[in-house]
């Protein structure tokens, strides 16, 4: 993740095409990707809350936004089916306790908090911001990088447990209905301009 947030900031731009150094379908070139993702639709978040922001601009900014959440879910469910085949020969115990999320999941949490420690240290470090903004981001900078922490450690227990059979997860699709012709009413209803 870090690696993908560094090397977005060497241009900065939403349209800087994807690098991944990593060998294509292996699980660091999905968490590669996966972040690329999160990191330019961060900065295309951004972008659409300009005040001087084009209407036609706006809608075509969100289009994109739409298309990417529908990238990130579909490269976070193959992160699941990773994880599936890597425990899929582990046997959970009757005991075993449901998790509440896939480790993937975790991981696309993990992607989002590393882009804001990564924006929070930028604001303690901005040269046009008085010393009042910079402590009031460090502060809050510090708790990101606990979070960090703390979200790593979860992951590794997660890890160790689903491993030894004493925790396990399921895999639900998200079955996002809103890009979906088929399931969004407003795509498939028939054209009040007929």
């Amino acid at each position: 993740f870090e690696t993908s947030i560094e090397q977005y900031h060497l241009t900065n731009d939403v349209d800087t095409p994807i690098n991944n150094p990593f060998p294509n379908g292996s699980f660091e070139y999905l968490l590669y990707l996966k972040n690329w993702i999160d990191t330019v639709q961060w900065h295309l978040e951004d972008i659409i809350r300009s005040p001087t922001i084009a209407p036609q601009e706006l809608v075509a900014i969100k289009r994109r936004i739409d298309a990417s959440n529908q990238h990130r879910t579909d490269v976070v469910e193959q992160l699941d089916d990773y994880f599936l085949g890597c425990f899929r020969a582990i046997q959970p115990k009757e005991t075993a306790r449901l998790n509440s999320e896939t480790p993937a999941w975790l991981l696309d949490r993990m992607s989002i908090l590393l882009l804001k420690v990564f924006h929070m240290k930028e604001q303690v470090e901005r040269g046009d911001a008085d010393t009042e903004h910079k402590a009031r981001c460090h502060a809050k900078w510090q708790i990101l990088v606990e979070q960090r922490t703390d979200m790593a450690t979860c992951f590794d227990e997660l890890m160790a447990e689903i491993q030894t059979g004493v925790r396990r997860f399921k895999v639900y699709r998200q079955m996002k209905m809103y890009n979906d012709a088929a399931l969004n009413p407003v795509l498939y209803a028939p054209s009040a301009e007929k």
